[in-house]
């Protein structure tokens, strides 16, 4: 019987799509936005996904619907909002105070399912933050023994370049955590340069991809990204396709605009903007123009015939927003491992 699990802020799916990879069950889910709705219950028609703002949903009621009691699920997944905890975000005092309030809902959620494990996904920033520890604290007194672990997502198997933090938490006070993830998957870590996504789209026999697209470049733009040479960034551009903000800021700043995708290494970060030159690296290794929607999100290890549903904007913040899937999968990987490890410590 394969473990059970839920996905809150589940997004377009990424993390469901792991977990299932992983061996696990994914009973039901919770995500607010319309389009990453639609996309999940796509990929997912077998997860009871429940479309609303997760302040509105009794967690008590959601587990009744899931015809679960308390303790009997294995692993609750939560990913809250992270643009308020980044440092993007920090440095230019753009905190919502509201949406950040929203990792909270966690403790809510775990109070009313009592999970044997709890997985919590962020930005490195949230460590910084009070909230943080109020949560473990909150845990400890419902019996939950947790850690922290930070890493990047390259080093688990994702072809990209990305910070995370991650919280796990163990029912019972003599569970055991590992120092580290890499001793739970030692056989899931690899490093992997972004040739393998661009090649998996490349190779893909689907006839027909609406995501095999890119932005639309003006005939200015579009003879800028010509002039960015192989492995070259903005500051590789001639002076008339320089932009004036770039020349004010020298190199202090917007480092990483108009950059191309280097094959021999990790992608950058794909963010809500992934396919927008004059937002990060997101110009194709040879080619003059920006990535495909496609194939920002083979970065993020979605498969080839991973469909989305929205508008090119919704369906960029869909790949951007999501847990890239390869990461989902090592991180199921390594709970189910330890609740193994686990099975007499649970109280």
């Amino acid at each position: 019987m394969k473990p059970s699990a839920i996905d809150l802020f589940a997004g377009a799916g990424g993390a469901t799509r792991g977990l299932r990879d992983a061996g696990f069950g994914v009973l039901g889910a919770i995500e607010f936005d319309v389009n990453a709705a639609q996309t999940y219950r796509l990929n997912h028609p077998q997860t009871h996904l429940r479309q609303a703002d997760i302040r509105t949903i009794s967690a008590s009621g959601f587990r009744r619907s899931l015809g679960l009691e308390p303790r009997e699920l294995d692993l609750l997944k939560t990913c809250p909002p992270c643009q308020g905890f980044s440092t993007l975000a920090s440095g230019k005092g753009l905190t919502d105070e509201d949406r950040n309030d929203l990792v909270f809902h966690t403790v809510r959620f775990v109070r009313a399912f009592m999970p044997r494990a709890v997985l919590l996904e962020n930005v490195p920033g949230l460590a910084r933050d009070t909230r943080l520890g109020s949560i473990r604290k909150s845990l400890s007194s419902l019996g939950y023994t947790s850690d922290l672990y930070q890493f990047e997502a390259s080093h688990f198997g994702v072809p990209q370049r990305r910070k995370r933090l991650i919280m796990i938490a163990l029912r019972g006070r003599r569970s055991k955590l590992p120092i580290d993830i890499d001793s739970i998957v030692p056989d899931c870590i690899s490093r992997t340069p972004a040739e393998v996504a661009f090649r998996k789209v490349a190779t893909s026999k689907r006839s027909e991809d609406p995501l095999r697209k890119h932005r639309s470049h003006s005939a200015k733009v579009g003879a800028r990204i010509a002039a960015i040479p192989v492995g070259g960034d903005r500051f590789d551009l001639p002076e008339e396709h320089q932009l004036d903000c770039h020349k004010k800021m020298a190199r202090r700043g917007a480092t990483a605009s108009y950059g191309r995708i280097k094959l021999a290494e990790p992608a950058p970060t794909m963010t809500t903007r992934c396919t927008t030159p004059a937002c990060g690296s997101f110009v194709h290794p040879t080619e003059n123009r920006g990535i495909t929607l496609r194939e920002a999100a083979s970065i993020q290890t979605f498969p080839t015939n991973y469909d989305f549903i929205g508008d090119y904007g919704s369906i960029e913040r869909q790949i951007g927003n999501a847990v890239p899937v390869r990461m989902a999968k090592t991180l199921g990987i390594a709970i189910r491992r330890l609740l193994e490890g686990n099975m007499g410590d649970a109280a």
